[in-house]
């Protein structure tokens, strides 16, 4: 198996665009700033993600400042300084919280992808911290060869890699840069994956159905930080311990 990192990206903003990197910094909860700061519906106290409001997709996030400020925009670049104007953008009132927000952090998905009727939505606690869906996951990883024809950005991993074969390292400890990384899942995919963004990806049901009927509705690994460091671009996937 070889594998080498193609591509790194952060999500300042859970369900925002992110930002293409170079290099990162990774800590215990992941790439430095990564879904640092949330979208909350002021109305029904619920985070607010994709899966939810797609419009979320159609604006885009980005650390400033050396990662001390944050910079939102819409479709047509202008920024979006404060709450009322991303209010304003989404339609909705919402406010943006950070990672160390100690109230209840809960979302929602629909089980039927199709319709999404009403009454097919159900709803989960996020973990503490950096607002992952997972405890599990802090850091995600999903090679070319897996996507295939599939545009890489829909599933928002936090690593791409050139090669095959990510499957295999759940259960196992990676190295990468000086970055050890304990793999615990594969990650589960919802109606997320299927959505249209403000990058040119159209709306796509057909990869959801095929990555359930092909993968079990799993696609990209999801791994806990062992060891922080610096994770840089075209550095390889090493097993720890083999």
């Amino acid at each position: 198996m070889t594998l080498a990192v193609s591509e790194l990206w952060r999500y300042p903003v859970k369900s925002l665009l992110g930002e293409r990197l170079t290099w990162t910094s990774v800590g215990p909860e992941g790439f430095l700033h990564d879904r640092e700061y949330a979208v909350f519906d002021t109305e029904t106290g619920l985070g607010l993600t994709a899966r939810r409001e797609p419009k979320l997709l159609f604006l885009s996030a980005e650390s400033t400042d050396n990662g001390h400020g944050l910079l939102i925009r819409n479709e047509k670049g202008k920024r979006l300084v404060d709450d009322k104007a991303l209010s304003k953008a989404l339609g909705r009132s919402v406010e943006l919280r950070q990672a160390d927000f100690d109230g209840t952090r809960t979302y929602e998905v629909p089980l039927d992808v199709e319709t999404e009727a009403p009454d097919s939505w159900v709803s989960w606690n996020g973990p503490r911290g950096a607002f992952h869906d997972s405890t599990r996951t802090r850091v995600s990883l999903v090679s070319r060869t897996t996507t295939g024809d599939w545009d890489t950005r829909r599933f928002r991993s936090n690593v791409v890699l050139d090669g095959a074969g990510e499957d295999e390292l759940v259960g196992k400890r990676i190295r990468i840069g000086d970055v050890v990384l304990d793999v615990t899942k594969q990650i589960d995919r919802c109606v997320m994956v299927t959505r249209p963004q403000g990058n040119g990806l159209d709306r796509n049901l057909d990869v959801l159905k095929t990555i359930n009927h092909d993968r079990a509705g799993n696609l990209a690994i999801g791994a806990l930080v062992i060891e922080p460091g610096v994770i840089k671009l075209g550095q390889p996937v090493e097993i720890v311990g083999d």
